[in-house]
């Protein structure tokens, strides 16, 4: 893969992962990092996959309703366009990205970027879950961050989903899934 050289005046950009199973505290944490980089007063876009509608169509909500502003998009390459100058890009549920998603983070920080990805780093059979792997592979940074489980308190690192269903993809919250440790997940 060619990467373009950097020409933003020597300033070198990197890739950020924040993964963790559900409510880890990801999104939140993405969040967090967000804001501080605009009190610094740094150009900022962030964006999110448009097919995530659970809390708001057009922001980045964490499950206590922490917020900031996003532009829904459909493709990755998307942010390529989007996001030309900018000093930090964040991208949240990076799992429901398409497969250009790490070449697109790749350019991003080639060109001086910060890009801060947040995602689930395994779906609920506890196998990678979409582009996160070559992310976490890519990743200059990488935040894991643990969930409490919800039948014995310890330290969670899986999503249980709650219901029958098979596909990958099924959006949902509590009502769907719940934060499990290895034991628990693996009894069901």
């Amino acid at each position: 893969m060619f990467i373009e050289p950097n020409l933003n005046g020597g300033r070198s950009g990197w890739i950020e992962v924040i993964c963790g199973s559900m409510f880890s505290g990801k999104t939140e944490e993405l969040i967090r990092r967000l804001k501080r980089v605009k009190i610094a007063n740094q150009s900022v876009e962030i964006f999110k996959p448009s097919i995530d509608t659970r809390y708001h169509a057009e922001h980045i909500v964490s499950h206590n309703e922490n917020t900031i502003a996003s532009t829904p998009i459909d493709n990755s390459q998307k942010i390529l366009l989007l996001a030309q100058g900018v000093d930090v890009i964040g991208i949240d549920e990076a799992q429901f990205f398409d497969d250009q998603l790490p070449d697109v983070c790749d350019k991003l920080a080639a060109s001086g970027a910060r890009v801060i990805v947040a995602g689930l780093d395994m779906d609920f059979r506890g196998r990678p879950f979409g582009q996160m792997p070559f992310l976490l592979a890519r990743a200059d940074y990488i935040t894991k961050l643990h969930a409490i489980c919800v039948k014995c308190g310890n330290m969670a690192s899986y999503s249980y989903r709650k219901t029958g269903e098979e596909g990958q993809v099924v959006l949902g919250e509590k009502d769907l899934y719940e934060p499990r440790c290895r034991s628990c997940w693996e009894g069901g």
